[in-house]
């Protein structure tokens, strides 16, 4: 094997290994109540839950693929009431019972104009939650709290309207 093969095979894999764990600047858009998307990738599902936080909720489900930026950002502003860790299963993240029989990290924030609740879940491959946030510590809208890796879903579970 030549130079160049050998430079490729150290070299691919950490490309991939950096784009995954990039963190790009984000700039929140100055909305007054908005509630912002607390992570990137693509919206499987919203269904109509009961949240023991929220109460009656829309739980709007984003998966995250392993080419998704993978931190987790506040929905709103606010102050961390409560984080629950529960260890679970790991089972496919897109699926809807992923929310409550995988393991997650769920962080409940009382925001300046709503409730509103964040669940972490891990999936098949991410099997590793970072919460950074406890009880007590407030937030800005935007502002990262953590991460999921390697493919994912991330739960915001809102008001019902």
């Amino acid at each position: 094997m030549g130079w160049w093969a050998a430079a490729g095979v150290v070299a691919v894999p950490a490309l991939a290994f950096l784009g995954f764990f990039r963190d790009p600047e984000r700039q929140p858009p100055d909305l007054p109540g908005a509630v912002l998307a607390p992570a990137d990738g693509e919206v499987m599902e919203v269904a109509l839950v009961d949240d023991a936080w929220v109460g009656p909720a829309a739980r709007v489900s984003i998966f995250l693929s392993p080419l998704d930026v993978h931190i987790n950002r506040a929905p709103v502003a606010g102050l961390v009431a409560g984080v629950e860790y529960v260890a679970g299963k790991f089972r496919a993240a897109y699926k809807s019972e992923a929310s409550e029989v995988n393991e997650r990290c769920t962080v409940a924030l009382e925001g300046d104009a709503a409730r509103v609740a964040v669940r972490q879940i891990a999936g098949v491959l991410a099997r590793r939650i970072v919460c950074r946030v406890r009880a007590g510590d407030k937030l800005e809208a935007g502002e990262r709290y953590g991460m999921i890796r390697f493919g994912s879903r991330t739960d915001l579970f809102v008001p019902r309207a």
